[in-house]
C-alpha cells in the first residue's frame, strides 16, 4: 500500500490533524532549526574566543617570564666577578674622591641560605663632604659587585660647613659554590612542570 492510498482511506478529519501536525513538524523545522544553529555557532564562536584569550595571555606570560629570567641572569652575573677585599674596595672608593676613612673594622660573616655569605664592614668616616661622600657612594654602587650599604648614620658637625660624620656598613655578598645548573632555553616543558 502506498502513501497516497493511505491518504485516501482517511476521514477528512484525519486528513485535517495529519495536515495540521506536518504544517506544525515543519515550522518547529524552519524556525528552531535556525535558532538553535545559529545559538550552537555562537557558543562555538564563544569558546574559541576565550582560547584565543588564553592564548594571549600564555604569550604575555612568556615575555614576562623571558624579562623577569633576563633579570634574574643579570643579577647573577654579578656573582661570577670575583669581589675584592671589601676594606680596600672601600679604601679605594673613598680615596678616589679624597674622603678619608677615620676606622674600619669587619663585622663576623653572615650567612644567607645555603647558598650566599654577607661580608660586613663597619666603616667611619670624619669630617667628609656631601659631593664626595655622595661620589663615593655612588661609584661602588656602580661597580658591579653585590655590594650594599646596609646601615648609614650621618651626623652633621657644629660650626663647620659641609662637615659631616658618617658611620656606615657597607655589605658584600658572595655565592658560595658555582653556578646553579639550568634548563636550556629551548627546552619545552614537560607535563609534570605545568
Amino acid at each position: 500500500m502506498t502513501l497516497g492510498e493511505r491518504w485516501s482511506k482517511l476521514e477528512p478529519r484525519e486528513q485535517k490533524l495529519l495536515t495540521g501536525l506536518m504544517a506544525a513538524v515543519a515550522l518547529v523545522v524552519c524556525l528552531f532549526l535556525p535558532i538553535l544553529v545559529f545559538r550552537s555557532v555562537a557558543a562555538t564562536r564563544d569558546e574559541n574566543q576565550a582560547i584565543r584569550d588564553y592564548i594571549q595571555k600564555v604569550s604575555e606570560s612568556r615575555d614576562k617570564i623571558d624579562k623577569l629570567r633576563s633579570q634574574n641572569d643579570a643579577l647573577l652575573g654579578r656573582y661570577t666577578k670575583t669581589m675584592p677585599a671589601l676594606a680596600s674596595f672601600v679604601e679605594d672608593s673613598a680615596r678616589a674622591f679624597e674622603v678619608e676613612i677615620a676606622e674600619s673594622s669587619a663585622k663576623p660573616d653572615q650567612p644567607h641560605g645555603k647558598k650566599y655569605v654577607e661580608h660586613v664592614l663597619a666603616v667611619k668616616l670624619k669630617k667628609t663632604g656631601l659631593l664626595g661622600l655622595a661620589k663615593m657612594l655612588e661609584r661602588m654602587e656602580k661597580s658591579g659587585y653585590p655590594v650594599a650599604v646596609t646601615k648609614f648614620s650621618m651626623k652633621p658637625r657644629a660650626g663647620e660647613p659641609d662637615s659631616y660624620d658618617v658611620e656606615m656598613q657597607v655589605s658584600a655578598f658572595e655565592r658560595k659554590g658555582g653556578a646553579e645548573k639550568k634548563k636550556p632555553a629551548d627546552e619545552a616543558p614537560k607535563d609534570e612542570d605545568l
